[in-house]
């Protein structure tokens, strides 16, 4: 079987793979997308049904193209982006292939560049951009016994209440996936228990802006260092029902039983940890603490935004909080299901190059990875903190379209156009 020769392979035809395309492109590298399904497939069908965007349309979007048919203001829907997506593959002419499965990246023997395995044959390639993005293996940790009788499921298999057993809702996690996953359940009226964990809680809008503005205009977004103690620490923020700020107290009022982060189980019963007003109290003080900020930057600046003294007002802490649950016996409580709204790991087992550290992260400098011609795209804080979204993700493609591009291997090539890799 013959070996098609490409100067860089992209894997994955997600928004990582859409931003790499353009900018090699722009830079007249010749480059293939391989992608195993369907251009956004994780946004086609690993999302639950009433998905929103978390940022608003003017945000959560590429700089070549606005939403069609939505206000700047508002959130699209998970098919909006979908279709977004697949507006500006056309819209940049991506040499998308489609249904092609990468099963092996490997360096050429005795010579640079890769050679590259998939369900449709091989390639040689001067470059590969990993472009799977951060979300690659769903984390369900083995707390519960699946002979428990008790449905599991990881929030990217949710899709709406209905697909779950008649019985009470344990969601573990309280990230934006999870909060949003817990409230829509408890509005079709089931019992929900929502496991809290550490967690930053910025508001929806403050002052007339969205908080995507006011991370902007604070700098948030271009942080460059994760603060170690926040390492495992989640984002509770929500674009449903048109944008709202998470209010756990807020949940609790409406009947959802708030408890801390889980534990571990033991003959029916979950056991969790008693940090639920801790944890409730530091959401709330980096809430606080965007708002403290957003009046300096107003002040600072001469802005003329209207004044929100109501935004700083917390109520008391529900019961739940104050007495919190320590032990829930599941068969008693009438839980029957758990979704688990516990992150993602990173699955590079078909990358098989000598560029990661003992614990398998990627080894790289602002996505250059230290093998050379290898890149990564998409990763939570490539980077910096805007890294893993939209227009994020664009700023990161166009710095490694520089590299690629700059590359001696390349420059001999840079007058070639990918219309053949389009086959």
């Amino acid at each position: 079987m013959s070996v098609e020769k490409v100067d860089t392979i992209i894997v994955g035809g997600g928004q990582a793979g859409l931003a790499m395309s353009e900018h090699l492109g722009r830079r007249g590298v010749a480059h293939l997308v391989l992608e195993r399904n369907r251009i956004a497939e994780r946004w086609r069908s690993e999302r639950w049904d009433s998905l929103v965007a978390n940022g608003p349309a003017w945000h959560d979007r590429f700089p070549g193209m606005t939403f069609d048919g939505i206000e700047p203001g508002s959130f699209a829907t998970k098919e909006q982006i979908v279709e977004y997506f697949e507006a500006y593959a056309k819209q940049i002419a991506a040499p998308i292939r489609a249904g092609i499965d990468v099963t092996s990246v490997q360096q050429k023997a005795g010579g640079a560049g890769f050679l590259v395995e998939t369900s449709e044959g091989s390639f040689e390639a001067t470059n590969v951009v990993a472009a799977t993005g951060p979300f690659q293996r769903p984390i369900i940790p083995t707390v519960v016994p699946a002979e428990s009788n008790i449905l599991q499921i990881h929030s990217n298999h949710y899709r709406n209440p209905g697909q779950l057993p008649d019985g009470a809702v344990l969601v573990i996690g309280a990230g934006s996936s999870g909060a949003q996953i817990a409230d829509e359940i408890l509005r079709s009226g089931r019992r929900v228990y929502l496991a809290v964990g550490p967690h930053q809680r910025p508001p929806r809008s403050y002052r007339g802006k969205d908080f995507c503005w006011w991370l902007g205009v604070l700098g948030h977004w271009e942080a460059k260092t994760r603060d170690p103690s926040m390492e495992h620490v989640t984002i509770a923020v929500s674009g449903a029902r048109g944008g709202h700020t998470v209010d756990f107290r807020e949940f609790a009022s409406r009947g959802m039983t708030l408890v801390g982060k889980a534990d571990f189980f033991k003959d029916g019963v979950m056991h969790f940890e008693p940090d639920l007003a801790d944890n409730i109290a530091q959401g709330d003080a980096n809430y606080l603490s965007v708002l403290d900020e957003a009046d300096a930057y107003a002040e600072r600046n001469n802005l003329d935004l209207p004044e929100e003294p109501e935004a700083r007002d917390i109520g008391p802490d529900p019961q739940c909080v104050s007495d919190p649950i320590l032990q829930l016996d599941l068969a008693k409580a009438g839980v029957t299901s758990i979704i688990w709204a516990t992150g993602y790991a990173f699955d590079f087992s078909w990358l098989k190059v000598d560029a990661f550290d003992d614990k398998g992260r990627p080894v790289h400098e602002r996505g250059v990875a230290s093998v050379p011609g290898l890149y990564f795209l998409g990763l939570a804080w490539l980077s910096r903190r805007a890294s893993p979204f939209i227009w994020g993700v664009w700023h990161d493609a166009d710095y490694l379209g520089d590299q690629i591009a700059g590359r001696p291997e390349n420059i001999a090539g840079t007058d070639k156009i990918a219309s053949s890799a389009a086959r």
